[in-house]
């Protein structure tokens, strides 16, 4: 009887971590995967209807990065209202999706993405705080993994339906539509599993004061540079791929391919994680990167936007798992303000990405002098973590 009772108890908690990370990867899927990333496969699209050009697109990105990082810095440091930020992020990040079908000026997008930027870094912090936490409890943290899959599945799905957009010849406007109705279908899916109120706060003790040794200092600096240095290819594959080969609905699958990768990289860092050590690994991984955006530019044709697609796309969430894990490594005691930490740098790096392509495209009416630059940015990035001491 005991030993009936406890499987029943192992079968429900099973049951319930299961809905927990079902939770977190859809909430992580629609603000950043369709939410946050939408963006990029509708680049080609505003700027063929005149609503954007290549400049004012990384101006807009630039934004919606800076968007991003307020939303985290605020979720790191919030101790109200911590349920609302949550819900305001989720909720925040549909309605503005739908919101962009309406609006055609650069302008009125660039308030949009600034705006879904903050309700991403809100639903990005404390939806992964809370699933890792609730996980932990019910012994399941491996399913934290499957969580953080959630951006490179939403990058993946709308990747797809950039393709059928493409192919079925709908506008900017009705694209939006489509991905806010689909991003409102995956919320309402998972609404009521959301955190209620005292869910999510947790009283802290203040820890002792860090120091930031030499090799905390690399890692802050390296996944600044990361996140400088992924997220050039990341908003503009897409263009580069129309640019290429115009009208062709093979080009579209580059952003996808992207998103796959993603959830693939993920899945290899988990089947490699005995394999050196953890900075080591996070060191390859950027120089994958930076090999895949030079290879998106230097090698012609297809296979060269595929290739990088591949290699940026596959390094993007394995290098932040990884990142995070090397800052708990390095100070297990403060693991709360690491994260905040380089995040904050990942989030700095992402901002001044896009304005450098606006910068360069304004100068000289080509992407590619800011993508070099992002592909050094990768290879200083993991020669800074390849020896921790």
């Amino acid at each position: 009887m005991l030993h009936h009772a406890g499987n029943e108890i192992v079968t429900i908690g099973g049951c319930v971590a299961a809905r927990i990370a079902l939770t977190g990867f859809l909430v992580l899927v629609v603000a950043m995967g369709i939410g946050r990333f939408a963006f990029t496969p509708q680049v080609p699209l505003m700027i063929a209807e005149g609503q954007l050009t290549l400049t004012s697109a990384g101006l807009v990105a630039a934004i919606n990065y800076l968007g991003y990082l307020v939303g985290a810095w605020d979720a790191m440091r919030a101790h109200r209202r911590v349920e609302l930020r949550l819900m305001a992020g989720v909720w925040g990040a549909v309605i503005l999706t739908l919101l962009s079908a309406t609006v055609d000026s650069a302008l009125w997008h660039a308030l949009i993405r600034f705006l879904i930027g903050c309700a991403s870094g809100w639903a990005m912090v404390l939806i992964a705080a809370w699933t890792n936490e609730q996980l932990a409890h019910l012994g399941k943290p491996g399913l934290s993994a499957a969580v953080f899959a959630g951006p490179g599945a939403g990058i993946f799905i709308s990747g797809l339906l950039a393709v059928a957009i493409h192919s079925y010849g709908l506008s900017a406007s009705h694209a939006w539509l489509v991905y806010g109705v689909l991003a409102l279908l995956f919320i309402v899916l998972i609404a009521r599993n959301l955190p209620r109120k005292g869910e999510l706060h947790r009283p802290e003790t203040a820890p002792e004061p860090l120091v930031l040794t030499p090799p905390l200092k690399r890692l802050v600096w390296s996944y600044s540079l990361a996140g400088f240095g992924y997220i050039l290819p990341a908003t503009f594959l897409s263009q580069m791929a129309s640019a290429r080969f115009p009208g062709s609905a093979f080009a579209q699958f580059v952003w996808p391919i992207f998103g796959g990768a993603a959830v693939c990289g993920i899945l290899l860092g988990i089947a490699a994680r005995h394999l050196l050590q953890s900075h080591q690994r996070l060191a390859l991984v950027l120089w994958l990167q930076a090999l895949g955006v030079f290879a998106s530019d230097m090698i012609p044709g297809m296979f060269g936007l595929v290739l990088g697609s591949l290699l940026v796309g596959g390094g993007f969430l394995c290098a932040v798992q990884l990142s995070l894990l090397c800052g708990r490594e390095l100070a297990p005691k403060h693991t709360r303000y690491m994260a905040g930490l380089l995040t904050t740098g990942y989030a700095m790096g992402q901002l001044v990405g896009p304005m450098l392509s606006a910068l360069s495209t304004s100068l000289t009416g080509q992407l590619e002098p800011a993508l070099y630059v992002a592909g050094f940015a990768l290879l200083i990035s993991g020669g800074l973590v390849w020896r921790r001491y």
